[in-house]
Order: C-alpha cells, then sequence, then structure tokens
C-alpha cells in the first residue's frame, strides 16, 4: 500500500513545488491538490464539512494543473494527482489539452481525481444544473478519453459535443491518464467507476471495507478486471493502526491530510507523517 499526500494549496501555503520536493525527498508516493474555480459569496450551499462557515482556503485554490505542472518541474517520481478535480466546470477540449500536456511533461505521473461538485452556486456560474451534475462529469470525461485515445476524435453526447477532430499530444499512459472518482460508496456510483474510471476515492475511510467487494463486483460486471481497481481514501490522520486497517480492507493508497499552512508549519508535520506511515 502507497502512502501520499494532499494539501489545499493555496496563495497562502506552502508552494506545490517546494511541496512536492520536500515529500518526494522523504518518500511518499503522491500529491494531491483540490479545485474551486471560485466561491460565490452568496453562500446558500452550506459547507460541506457540516461547520458554520466555509473555511477560507476553499475562496483561495491554486488552479491545480498550474499547480502540478509546477511540481512536476522540480520532481522525478512523485505521482501529481487532483483530490478532486471539478471537471464539468471546464470545457472538455481545452481542459483534454491541459491534463495531456502534464502527464506528457511529467513522464506519466499525473492522476485524474474527479468529482461531482456539492457547491450548488459555483457550478451554476458555469451552466451546470446540480440535478445534472454526474450526467456532465460522465460526457465531459467520455470526450476527454476519447481526445486522449484517438486519432481521429468525436463525441456526441446530451452535454458534450464535437465533431471528428485531431488533437495532441495524447498522455503517456495508455489509453488515458489513472482517473480515480470521489463520492460516497453507492451502485450508482461504482457503476461510473466501472465504466470511465480506475478507482475509487472516498473522503476518510469509513465502511472502506464493506465497500471494496461492491466496487470490484462492479468491475467484474463491466467485464473489468476487479484486481486491477485503486481504492484511494483522500484526507486521512495517520493513528495507530489505522494503516494496518486500509491494508486489510483491500486499499491500495492512503493519502494524508497536510495543513494548508507556510512551510515552517507544514514540514513538521511531513517529517511526522514520515516517521509514522512510511
Amino acid at each position: 500500500m502507497h502512502v501520499g499526500l494532499t494539501q489545499f494549496a493555496t496563495d497562502r501555503s506552502m508552494g506545490p513545488a517546494d511541496l512536492a520536493r520536500e515529500a518526494e525527498a522523504r518518500g511518499f508516493h503522491s500529491l494531491y491538490v483540490p479545485e474551486h474555480t471560485h466561491i460565490p459569496t452568496s453562500r446558500e450551499t452550506p459547507p460541506p464539512t457540516g461547520e458554520a462557515e466555509l473555511a477560507e482556503e476553499y475562496k483561495r485554490t491554486l488552479d491545480p494543473w498550474i499547480a502540478l505542472a509546477a511540481a512536476s518541474s522540480v520532481t522525478e517520481r512523485i505521482l501529481l494527482g487532483t483530490g478532486i478535480a471539478l471537471v464539468a466546470q471546464h470545457d472538455p477540449i481545452a481542459l483534454a489539452k491541459s491534463i495531456a500536456t502534464l502527464d506528457l511533461l511529467s513522464e506519466g505521473r499525473v492522476v485524474v481525481g474527479v468529482g461531482y461538485g456539492w457547491n450548488r452556486e459555483e457550478m451554476a456560474s458555469h451552466g451546470v444544473a446540480y440535478g445534472e451534475r454526474r450526467a456532465y462529469v460522465r460526457e465531459t470525461m467520455l470526450a476527454m478519453q476519447a481526445l486522449w485515445r484517438d486519432e481521429v476524435a468525436q463525441y456526441q453526447g446530451d452535454h458534450v459535443r464535437f465533431a471528428p477532430s485531431w488533437q495532441w499530444p495524447k498522455p503517456v499512459q495508455r489509453p488515458r491518464p489513472r482517473t480515480l472518482v470521489g463520492g460516497a460508496a453507492g451502485p450508482k456510483l461504482f457503476a461510473h467507476i466501472a465504466e470511465w474510471a480506475d478507482g475509487w476515492l472516498p473522503i476518510g475511510g469509513a465502511g472502506v471495507r464493506e465497500a471494496v467487494p461492491q466496487l470490484r463486483a462492479a468491475f467484474e460486471t463491466a467485464g473489468r478486471d476487479p484486481a486491477g481497481v485503486h481504492v484511494v481514501p483522500m484526507g486521512v490522520l495517520p493513528a495507530p493502526g489505522k494503516l494496518d486497517h486500509y491494508r486489510e480492507a483491500g486499499v491500495t493508497e492512503v493519502v494524508l491530510r497536510l495543513p494548508s499552512a507556510p512551510r515552517d508549519e507544514v514540514l513538521p508535520v511531513l517529517d511526522r507523517f514520515a516517521r509514522e506511515a512510511l
């Protein structure tokens, strides 16, 4: 089981290039950053954490792909992922090129962590209806995968359409960069993962042991090898016995949560995580 890291990368936190370099030097497997294009001030949607006020870092997130490109330029081995990217809030043709370019320049180290989103106002600014967000995400991913896979790609869906087209570069990873999907366990989510992704990004680890066999069964139903499923709990804090629990549950990678803070606050936590988890 691999151990990675996630941090809310902001204009006030330790920079992603600096963090990735320090994480790689300590032997961590991956670094994930989240995405919010903006946060409407109306705040009609309550915070997903259950708190009364939305945490400051949600308003200040860096663009994940540019942040990961900076991290790529100073590292050689560490995987670079989104945890998670709000792909429905982007033009799929342009986003496909950005991700493929990063995968090329990083020599195949991109992990596309995908989410459906929770912030209704943020989606609405991008023209995405909350009730249709899963359909938007699915079509965006299938359209991008066509561009990554095919010499001449086309896609005709309800929300995404483009005529036969060329697009290069193609990603180094074939037929696509590793794709993980965040969300609560259930038949609908697992069917989507089995159709167009490679694994699951649960937040934390509650219920993972019981859910992993269900996800593997969904892969079998879709005619895919369940042995290839990635299960990657996100935002974990290490504790005695916790990593052993994940390993026994069939988890392939666990992602530890770093504070969104400057370098002098992050490095002691990074060192502690290295001692406790690697």
